[in-house]
């Protein structure tokens, strides 16, 4: 059986969303798949690279509520692979990043969700517990904003991306890189 393919394709406005898109790469590389980093800036030159991938993971930033206006135009930019359904049967998933705790990082995720879904893919979720829940928990628990559609992150918008996101949400976005392999791994 030929490894599995995993595109991550992103947009990241300040960085924080590709320190993001970096570590689910890494964790579809971690669970010993092929994986592609492809920036929405040039999608046009990788659209063989996702025809050609066995999941795509989709990552932008929440702004005002919504994926990113860079991300959006990507998602219009698929309507000829949707009229051909080029991506059904594919695996998809999603991560999102934003300035607050919340900042309506679900209504991204859902976007992102009923884009795949138009897309006729399969959705896979985090597949966590959400961390930081209880008293003896700690924000340095992985899923620590309690995410279950995707991978959710929180910068602190006056620190750079060396710094922002914290290392459990980078650990929590490998994860999930991890867990659409391992998944795409079942399907032949």
């Amino acid at each position: 059986m030929s490894r599995k393919q995993v595109a991550v394709v992103y947009h990241s406005g300040y960085g924080h969303t590709k320190v993001l898109a970096e570590q689910v790469h890494q964790g579809v590389l971690d669970a010993n798949a092929d994986a592609a980093l492809v920036s929405v800036n040039d999608v046009d030159e990788q659209w063989d690279t996702l025809a050609k991938a066995d999941a795509i993971i989709f990552g932008s930033p929440t702004y005002m509520g919504s994926v990113s206006a860079d991300f959006k135009a990507f998602m219009d930019k698929s309507s000829k692979v949707w009229a051909e359904q080029g991506w059904k049967d594919k695996l998809a998933a999603g991560f999102t990043n934003s300035g607050s705790m919340s900042g309506d990082k679900l209504n991204t995720l859902i976007q992102m969700s009923v884009f795949a879904a138009q897309q006729s893919m399969l959705w896979v979720s985090l597949g966590l517990m959400p961390g930081n829940a209880s008293s003896e928990a700690s924000p340095d628990d992985v899923n620590r904003i309690g995410g279950y559609l995707g991978a959710m992150a929180q910068s602190n918008t006056d620190q750079g991306a060396d710094v922002a996101p914290p290392q459990s949400d980078r650990e929590t976005a490998r994860l999930l890189g991890v867990r659409v392999a391992e998944i795409a791994k079942k399907f032949n």
